[in-house]
């Protein structure tokens, strides 16, 4: 099981609950019972703090796993300010005050004014929480990092904040460094946390300041004060250059990546996060699940809802992997097309632009132009769709101005008509008349514009190899098959099709999160993304909405 299927779990455990709805004898105290387990699983996040003293490398090991240059270093001193670190469609600060102000969004190069003492200095602005939010692929997946203020700090309240976060955790990242491993307070803090059932991960970073010599010593030494401290099973203990990993990865240098030690500390937080917290979580989630199906009165629905509830439950043991034969840390977490990819459709975007410019011109020409009045009339006005568009975006004089042409037109003709005596005939010729996307002016300037749209789109893939598929946007289906259509190259619409599948299902993934969310009363925690999954969602699957709506 990956963090994917992880979700996936999740989504299921959800419709269940739905479909337990169906079967409840009482649907409102059912549904008191299923909000408290839907807010549940909507809530359900991992908190990795991150502890040590400062100038350890906390910030830039979270760049580094990340993958992207994006927190600030460097910061000296930090203020009592926990600065956490979760998924957001856009880079931004959502800044939390202690009293009942309300939440405020910063850009992140705001960051330094609001956690750092020169900014604010002993928190006078009153911050409970700064929480960065990055388009992380990483944090998507469920990881949330808390990054805390630094053991050991010259400002007393730094360490009394950093202390008072500890349980909330459900894992602590300590980060010492080859310089100068396990200061007294980082000590402190793994004697105080050995008494605990939270698991530790400890990392030496910065191995590249070493020779392996020195490394080895630095390692050994470390190892003998985690087995002293702890009786039995001592945190394990992590070898990282966080700027060598960082380098690496924007580079895509696999083999640098694996040497600067990041891969096997992620791997082992991605088994944690679903061996030792997830697993367990859904496994509850089922059993809560066939207590409340218990309390049904038995009948067929009923006892196929305990069936399915404990077919998803074998199947989530069964997923649960063993450490041996995992999936590469970076494909289980962050495989699939980014938020980047999921711009709106750039067939329908070409189109819609090309449409608004003709409008505007349009709406002008026939409220003045003679010309264009009567051009407009000879094709007997707009196809039915394009003459609401039209409506929504003109005024009523313009419309009354534009229009009687039309209307005459169409008199003058049901006029020249009224003498024929052949009925059938007549309606035939009164339906080839009517205007459809053939006559329809607008319809023609917006097929114009996707044709050319499609065609520079196949030549860039096809000819000139400029566009990647990757740097595509997300295809509505209708200009999508069109585009494939265009194409001869197997490989290159094979991988189209396969870009294509895991759109659609990060999409459904969004949808389904904001669905949750909501059944949760949880809407508070929707990303920009799942906000607008119902209408991304439907633009995927057809044209984007007319310009005029």
């Amino acid at each position: 099981m990956d963090l994917r299927e992880y979700e996936q779990h999740k989504f299921a455990i959800a419709d269940l609950l739905r479909q337990m709805e169906l079967a409840a004898p009482d649907r409102q105290e059912w549904r008191d019972q299923a909000t408290a387990l839907f807010t549940r699983l909507a809530e359900d996040r991992f908190n990795l703090v991150l502890v040590g003293r400062f100038s350890r490398g906390k910030t830039s090991l979270m760049n580094a796993i990340l993958g992207m240059d994006q927190l600030p270093t460097g910061i000296i001193p930090l203020t009592s300010v926990i600065t956490s670190v979760a998924y957001g469609s856009v880079e931004r600060v959502r800044v939390r005050y202690t009293k009942n102000f309300m939440d405020e969004d910063v850009p992140l190069a705001s960051l330094p004014r609001y956690v750092t003492q020169q900014g604010n200095p002993g928190n006078a602005k009153g911050i409970k929480e700064a929480e960065v939010q990055l388009p992380s692929e990483f944090l998507r997946r469920g990881f949330h990092f808390v990054d805390t203020p630094g053991l050991g700090s010259a400002i007393e309240e730094n360490t009394r904040t950093t202390e008072s976060y500890l349980p909330e955790a459900d894992a602590y990242l300590l980060v010492t460094s080859f310089d100068s491993p396990l200061s007294g307070e980082e000590m402190r803090f793994l004697r105080e946390v050995s008494a605990s059932s939270r698991s530790v991960f400890v990392v030496l970073n910065k191995q590249d300041m070493v020779n392996d010599r020195e490394r080895g010593e630095a390692l050994d030494y470390v190892r003998g004060k985690l087995d002293a401290t702890f009786e039995q099973n001592a945190p394990k203990l992590f070898s990282v250059s966080a700027r060598q990993a960082l380098a690496a990865k924007q580079a895509h240098d696999s083999e640098r990546i694996e040497a600067s030690g990041i891969l096997s500390l992620e791997r082992e937080l991605v088994d944690f996060l679903l061996t030792q917290k997830r697993s367990e979580f859904l496994l509850r989630m089922c059993d809560r699940l066939a207590d409340l199906a218990r309390r049904f009165p038995a009948s067929e629905q009923t006892l196929g809802l305990a069936e399915r509830i404990a077919a998803l439950s074998r199947r989530i043991g069964v997923d649960n992997p063993g450490r041996a034969g995992s999936a590469p840390v970076q494909d289980s977490v962050t495989a699939g097309p980014t938020a980047a990819q999921l711009r709106p459709c750039e067939v329908c975007a070409a189109a819609s632009s090309t449409l608004w410019e003709f409008q505007r011109r349009f709406q002008y020409e026939i409220t003045i132009n003679p010309a264009a009045q009567h051009d407009l009339a000879t094709h007997g006005g707009l196809c039915s769709f394009h003459t609401w568009q039209y409506e929504a975006s003109s005024s009523p004089q313009g419309i009354c101005e534009g229009y009687p042409p039309v209307l005459e037109y169409w008199a003058a003709w049901m006029r020249g008509a009224a003498s024929d005596r052949d009925v059938q005939g007549l309606a035939s010729k009164l339906n080839a008349r009517l205007t459809d996307e053939t006559s329809c002016v607008y319809c023609r300037v917006r097929a114009k514009a996707e044709s050319e749209a499609l065609a520079d789109l196949s030549r860039q893939l096809t000819e000139t190899q400029a566009q990647a598929p990757d740097s595509l946007s997300a295809l509505c289906l209708p200009h999508f098959a069109r585009l494939v259509g265009t194409l001869r190259n197997e490989q290159l619409i094979g991988e189209l099709l396969s870009r294509q599948a895991a759109l659609l299902d990060r999409l459904a993934e969004d949808m389904k999160r904001s669905a949750l969310k909501h059944d949760g009363v949880r809407r508070y925690l929707l990303s920009a993304e799942e906000e607008s999954a119902s209408n991304r969602g439907l633009a995927l699957l057809a044209r984007a909405r007319p310009i005029a709506d």
